[in-house]
C-alpha cells in the first residue's frame, strides 16, 4: 500500500508540475487595488495583470490568469490549481516554508495604520480597541503577535470589507498595506486618515510558486531581470503607484 500511495503522489506531482510549453495559470485575487483588481468593464486589471503578461511575452510563455479568494490562494497553487501566484504577496520566511518566492517584482512598503479622522491613537500603547486587518496577511501575523493581546482583532475576508467596516465605526483602526490604503484615504473626503508612521514588514512583493518548479522559477526570475534592465517594471510602477519606488532608484 504504501508503495502505491507513493506512487501516486509522484504522479501527481509530476501532473501538477507545469511544462512550460504549455499554458502557465496566473492565481490572483482581484480584490486589492492597484495590485490587481476588476476594472469597469468587469476586466481583470492592475500592476501585476499588466507585469505578468509583460513577463510572459519577455519568456515567451503562454499565460492566462485565474482568480482565486486570497484565504486559500496559498493552499491552491500547492493544490495545482494554478501555476504561479501575483496577487501582492510579500516575501516572508514563514510562507517559504510551504511554497518559494521568485525575485521581487515591488520593493517592500510601509504597512500604515488608519482610523477615522479626528480619533486619536497612541500606537504604542493600545489597549481596548478593535482592530481590522485582511485575514491570512503579514499584517494579521503583526496583530496577532503585538497587539491581540490588549486589543480585539477582527479579520476579514477581503480589504474592501475591513475598509467598509472602518468607514461605518465598526472598527477603530485597520492595518494594511501603504499603497491601497492611499486610494482609501484621498477617496474618503477626509473622514479616514493615517495613525503614526509606516511599519515595515516582511519583505518585497515576488511571485509565489511551488517548490517543485524550479525551471519556472529560473525562466521567470531572467525575465524580470530584464525587464528591469529596460524600464518596464519601472515603467508600470509609475502607471499605478506614480511616485514609486522605482528599481532604477
Amino acid at each position: 500500500m504504501k508503495k502505491i500511495l507513493v506512487t501516486l503522489t509522484l504522479a501527481a506531482s509530476v501532473m501538477a508540475t507545469p511544462a512550460l510549453s504549455q499554458t502557465v495559470r496566473i492565481g490572483t485575487e482581484g480584490a486589492y487595488a492597484p495590485y490587481n483588481y476588476i476594472d469597469d468593464n468587469g476586466k481583470l486589471a492592475g500592476y501585476e495583470v499588466d507585469l505578468g503578461n509583460a513577463l510572459c511575452a519577455e519568456a515567451k510563455l503562454t499565460c492566462e490568469f485565474k482568480t482565486n479568494e486570497w484565504d486559500s490562494i496559498i493552499p491552491n497553487l500547492v493544490a495545482g490549481n494554478y501555476d504561479m501566484i501575483m496577487a501582492g504577496m510579500s516575501i516572508t520566511d514563514d510562507r517559504k516554508k510551504t511554497i518559494n518566492f521568485s525575485d521581487e517584482y515591488y520593493p517592500a512598503e510601509p504597512s500604515r495604520f488608519a482610523a477615522a479622522t479626528g480619533d486619536k491613537f497612541d500606537l504604542s500603547a493600545l489597549k481596548g480597541k478593535k482592530i481590522g486587518v485582511q485575514s491570512a496577511t503579514i499584517h494579521a501575523s503583526y496583530v496577532a503577535a503585538n497587539l491581540a493581546a490588549d486589543n480585539t482583532i477582527l479579520s476579514f475576508e477581503t480589504f474592501d470589507q475591513a475598509v467598509a467596516d472602518l468607514a461605518a465605526g465598526n472598527i477603530d483602526l485597520m492595518l494594511a498595506d501603504g499603497d491601497p490604503l492611499d486610494a482609501v484615504i484621498k477617496a474618503s473626503q477626509d473622514t479616514l486618515s493615517y495613525v503614526g508612521e509606516g511599519i515595515r514588514i516582511g519583505g518585497g512583493i515576488g511571485i509565489g510558486l511551488r517548490k517543485k518548479d524550479a525551471k519556472l522559477a529560473d525562466t521567470l526570475n531572467k525575465a524580470l531581470t530584464s525587464l528591469k534592465k529596460k524600464g518596464t517594471v519601472d515603467k508600470l510602477i509609475k502607471v499605478y503607484f506614480k511616485d514609486g519606488p522605482f528599481y532604477s532608484n
